[in-house]
């Protein structure tokens, strides 16, 4: 996400999500020097899958998770066709 002019806030929301990431998953959890690469993919995979995506409260969608609000609104499509 970058815009002509550079602007500083234009990756505020990637830089955003990596820092809760970090203090949700990894900071005072795991020592990272006797984590492995591949421990870490695996953790950073299942955080995205099975929380960021599914569970996580969002304020801008009513307080429900991405996944709810995403079956909310494809079942709205289908009741309006």
């Amino acid at each position: 996400m970058n815009s002509a002019g550079g602007r500083c806030h234009d990756n505020a929301r990637c830089e955003s999500m990596w820092a809760r990431l970090k203090e949700e998953l990894i900071y005072n959890r795991y020592n990272a020097s006797k984590t492995t690469v591949e421990h870490m993919k695996t953790m950073i995979w299942r955080y995205f899958i099975s929380y960021w995506n599914n569970r996580r409260i969002c304020s801008p969608n009513g307080g429900l998770p991405p996944l709810i609000k995403r079956q909310q609104y494809y079942r709205s499509l289908k009741d309006a066709a």
